[in-house]
């Protein structure tokens, strides 16, 4: 195991050290040390988003709160979902009287311990929601996508909440941005090697050398198909394809396309297949409205890459491009 680590056990617990001794200015930990809360409020929002999972995503979850994004977020062990206690922490130190949206991917843990969290909450008279982001094809056939896995879609989903937090919106109706925006949101990821959790030190899964698994998730669930490596291009066309049938977009959407890298994987081949993503769209008469690549949701050092294509009407345009800033997110919108 290739890491530079001390105690495997206490890796999460010395992350959230080097969380706070990064950013003291900008946020401050709930009493478990193990929630992450932004030290100031925008003026109008009157709800609190909180968001959250497993560590070994980095920058995701932590590195979402800020302006425009996440109020607060909450750190699980690696790949293991946070608890409820820890959820509800963070949520009663951010919530401002009008509610908290849980914005979280769709796994069993996280809903089972969100949805605890919201019980726990409501104890308190603190009202909440939740958004749970299904963006991945590979996980279920489109009829069923509410059994679809939450990947790099959380991005887009937390920004829409965010974004339309700002404006002042009630929860209803900041929970209905974030599913508007999950709904024309989709993801298909290529792994190309496994990560290591420090606690087991062994790989999450076994791929030989020169073969790629289409599909497979950030945890190394299983995906759609084993086969040999193929050139970047037509690794990018196979991805695009399989996205846009999946989302069919209408001709007054407009597409972002993002190329999420792994962890393992190095920018350098994320623009290589962006550029691809992007011809792709165009040859087929498509507005791309903003393309990016960055580690967004990582999977501690695996290698490979996943492509998001989300369908943008006038209003997910709004909010995708309204203001924001995370401590550790790369940014959505345009830089300067």
């Amino acid at each position: 195991m290739r890491k530079l680590l001390n105690d495997p056990f206490a890796v999460v617990d010395e992350l959230v050290e080097g969380i706070a001794a990064s950013f003291p200015a900008q946020i401050e930990l709930t009493p478990s040390r193990r929630g992450v809360v932004a030290r100031t409020a925008r003026a109008r929002r009157g709800i609190a988003v909180v968001t959250g999972g497993g560590s070994g995503h980095e920058p995701a979850f932590f590195g979402y709160v800020g302006p425009g994004l996440a109020d607060g977020a909450v750190l699980g062990n690696v790949f293991a979902s946070p608890p409820a206690a820890h959820i509800a922490e963070v949520a009663r130190a951010t919530e401002r009287g009008r509610g908290v949206l849980f914005v979280y991917g769709n796994y069993d843990g996280d809903v089972m311990n969100f949805e605890l969290a919201s019980e726990l909450l409501e104890d308190s008279g603190i009202r909440s929601l939740h958004a749970v982001v299904s963006d991945d094809v590979a996980s279920a056939p489109r009829d069923e996508r509410t059994r679809r896995r939450g990947v790099a879609g959380d991005v887009f989903v937390l920004k829409a909440a965010g974004a339309r937090a700002d404006e002042g919106a009630p929860l209803a109706a900041v929970r209905d941005a974030a599913m508007h925006m999950n709904e024309r949101t989709c993801t298909l990821g290529v792994a190309l090697g496994p990560g290591t959790v420090p606690a087991a030190g062994t790989p999450t899964f076994e791929l030989p050398e020169g073969f790629m698994d289409v599909g497979m998730g950030v945890h190394g669930e299983a995906g759609l198909e084993r086969r040999p490596l193929a050139p970047a291009d037509e690794v990018a066309d196979e991805l695009v394809a399989l996205l846009l049938a999946d989302l069919e977009p209408a001709r007054s959407e407009s597409l972002y396309a993002l190329v999420n890298t792994l962890g393992a994987t190095t920018a350098l081949e994320g623009f290589v297949v962006l550029r691809r993503v992007v011809e792709q769209l165009r040859a087929r008469g498509i507005a791309v409205h903003r393309a990016r690549v960055g580690e967004f949701v990582t999977s501690l050092e695996m290698a490979g890459l996943s492509v998001t294509l989300a369908a943008l009407d006038d209003e997910l345009r709004r909010l995708i491009d309204a203001p924001a800033r995370g401590l550790a997110a790369p940014p959505l919108a345009d830089p300067w």
